[in-house]
């Protein structure tokens, strides 16, 4: 069963992500791949230091990240041609993970997924883990961003009814670790007890 696993900056994704593997999932957070696919000597480095040039760069001449993130989510346009070169190298990546995977229940981060792309992965269901803006907001600035930042790259992702419209179940985490956790106990209990319908 392939699960795509989706929530905004400060929703608690990844840590409901962590929560699946903790009872048995095997998980790919797409957010760590699109960091591996463009670390320090790789191709996919290289590619972006030549599109976006030396203003990217650090003083060891590797990207740096907070530098190119300034242009990409300043720009939609410069964010698009970021996307147009790590998306090609995060689909390879993934699909090799998952061709390799045996688990019965294998979840895919993917915090930009809406209702047209889950057959990229050809997902069986998707689910999006929820929190109100400004507890999301709060959350993401607790953990170091500034938050013009977090807007920012909040404002470039799916909106809410996106997402909302890709989703198959909505996991709303607006309390506290032990709701979160009876929580994910039940959407585990309903994806172990999941079936696929009939075919259209």
């Amino acid at each position: 069963m392939r699960v795509g696993l989706t929530g905004g900056l400060g929703s608690g994704k990844s840590t409901v992500g962590k929560a699946l593997a903790a009872r048995g999932a095997a998980v790919i957070d797409a957010d760590e791949v699109a960091r591996r696919v463009i670390a320090p000597g790789t191709p996919g480095e290289r590619t972006v230091l030549e599109r976006f040039g030396p203003g990217v760069a650090g003083p060891d001449g590797h990207i740096d990240r907070p530098a190119l993130a300034a242009v990409v989510f300043a720009d939609p346009a410069e964010r698009l041609a970021l996307e147009a070169i790590t998306h090609p190298l995060v689909h390879e990546e993934i699909d090799q993970a998952l061709s390799s995977l045996t688990v019965p229940v294998v979840v895919i981060e993917l915090p930009l997924l809406t209702a047209g792309g889950r057959d990229r992965y050809d997902l069986d269901v998707v689910v999006l883990v929820d929190a109100p803006e400004e507890l999301a907001i709060g959350r993401a600035v607790s953990r170091g961003m500034s938050e013009a930042d977090v807007r920012a790259r909040t404002a470039a992702q799916p909106t809410d009814a996106d997402r909302r419209a890709a989703a198959d179940r909505v996991l709303v985490n607006d309390g506290d670790e032990a709701q979160l956790e009876r929580a994910v106990d039940e959407l585990w209990d309903w994806l172990r007890a999941w079936r696929p319908g009939p075919p259209p």
